[in-house]
């Protein structure tokens, strides 16, 4: 019996099988009584009954169920209350039912997923702004320096981390970047923020700001995390440059009397890994002549990949920096190196944070005129180009200058592209309802 349950026509078989033994039965008594005819209303009536029980039939196991799926699944596709769908049977309109079943308990765990995210997604932008919040919005307004910053972040928060901090007569500036990318690397990025605009109110120099800054750093973390650092700090009276290295990238020092890039280790150790990094890391001196030119960055700039895996390099960004440095100011030679980087990486996804400092020294005692915010995002670079043409020599690029072999692409374009959440149904099944078939 169970046999005939899967299959439609197999219950209707059944139901025909049965209506066939009563006629069998009737025919049977006919034959027995010996009447030789039937009378046509007998006929009739016989007729009426069989229409009757073919229409009860196809009702019963066929339309009634199919109203009562197509129903719920109007429901569900118009977004009003639908129900589940209780049945017993195997068939095909039980395999109907409950793939309907199936298909709205997975919508119904899709939607507190998407719940979930939506409200995941408001609390990592929520996060986004405070960390955007925490770093400089505008390059500040030092005498004696030029200085511009830029940075963008991989995902919603970044590790890269940097700062321009006046204090006591000295200028630190420093740039940071925590291993990864993401909510823990952002953690990491706010106690480090938050340390050295401590420290820097209790001592007069780099050292032992970085020294205290990782002591405490390193009881507050995974030994899995760190966070390379490199602080310079700038006396106004001495109009001296010293720096510190944290196990960062290399210092790129433009010399302007010799047209060239000094590339220097920074040395040290990331903070965090260690307790205590006072014997490991010193402040050192770092002499400058005018128009000589500083160059931070992270390691996303250097590791940045184009479209075919190669990376752009610190060989790269070093011949970039001897080619613009002789012609620009601090914002020219930032906006020119960006654009070669951007036009090296093309529509590569960004992998990680990028930040990119330039400081050129402008002599002693000089001040420079500002004209307006230099704001720290990356997608300004635009601006800096029009600002650029307008204050500064349009002198023609020289044939050394860096040439990608593809058409610009300016570095805004090489951002991913924001991925949008759909939302949930309007109404949400009643998961505690069913109705029977």
């Amino acid at each position: 019996m169970k046999l005939f349950q899967k299959s439609l026509l197999g219950r209707v078989f059944v139901y025909f099988f049965l209506f066939g033994i009563l006629i069998s039965a009737g025919v049977f008594y006919f034959y027995s009584t010996d009447q030789k005819s039937i009378s046509l209303i007998v006929f009739a009536a016989s007729l009426v009954v069989f229409l009757l029980y073919f229409l009860l039939v196809y009702l019963y196991e066929i339309v009634r169920p199919f109203e009562i799926i197509l129903k719920q699944i109007k429901n569900l596709l118009t977004g009003r209350k639908y129900n589940r769908i209780y049945t017993k049977r195997i068939d095909e309109i039980g395999t109907i039912a409950h793939f309907f079943n199936e298909v709205t308990k997975n919508l119904e765990k899709i939607s507190g997923q998407l719940k979930e995210g939506k409200r995941m997604l408001g609390e990592l932008q929520v996060a986004a702004q405070i960390q955007k919040d925490i770093l400089p919005v505008a390059s500040p307004h030092i005498p004696g320096l030029d200085i511009i910053a830029k940075t963008r972040p991989a995902v919603e928060l970044g590790g890269d981390n940097f700062d321009f901090i006046t204090e006591k007569g000295n200028t630190y500036i420093y740039i940071g970047d925590v291993t990864g990318h993401g909510v823990p690397a952002a953690l990491v990025m706010t106690i480090v923020h938050t340390l050295i605009h401590t420290f820097v109110e209790i001592y007069d120099n780099a050292f032992d700001v970085v020294v205290q800054t990782n002591r405490r750093l390193k009881t507050r973390i995974k030994s899995t995390m760190f966070m390379t650092m490199l602080m310079l700090r700038w006396n106004h009276t001495t109009q001296k440059m010293t720096y510190v290295g944290a196990g960062h990238e290399h210092l790129l020092i433009y010399r302007a009397g010799k047209g060239e890039c000094e590339v220097r280790m920074t040395g040290g150790i990331a903070l965090g890994m260690i307790a205590d990094n006072s014997k490991i890391i010193k402040e050192i001196n770092l002499p400058l002549e005018k128009d000589d030119v500083i160059i931070l960055y992270t390691d996303g700039i250097v590791e940045a990949r184009n479209m075919v895996g190669e990376m752009y390099g610190l060989d790269r960004l070093k011949k970039s920096v001897e080619v613009y440095a002789p012609q620009y100011g601090a914002d020219g030679i930032l906006y020119h190196v960006a654009r070669d980087f951007s036009r090296y990486v093309q529509q590569h996804v960004q992998e990680d944070d990028i930040t990119l400092i330039a400081i050129r020294y402008m002599g002693p005692n000089a001040d420079i005129q500002a004209s307006g915010q230099k704001l720290t995002t990356w997608s300004d670079d635009e601006k800096i180009a029009q600002k650029t043409t307008e204050t500064l020599a349009a002198a023609p690029e020289p044939d050394t200058a860096v040439k990608p072999a593809t058409p610009a692409v300016q570095p805004e374009t090489a951002q991913p592209a924001t991925f949008t959440l759909p939302t949930k149904p309007d109404e949400p099944v009643d998961s505690n309802k069913s109705v029977m078939i």
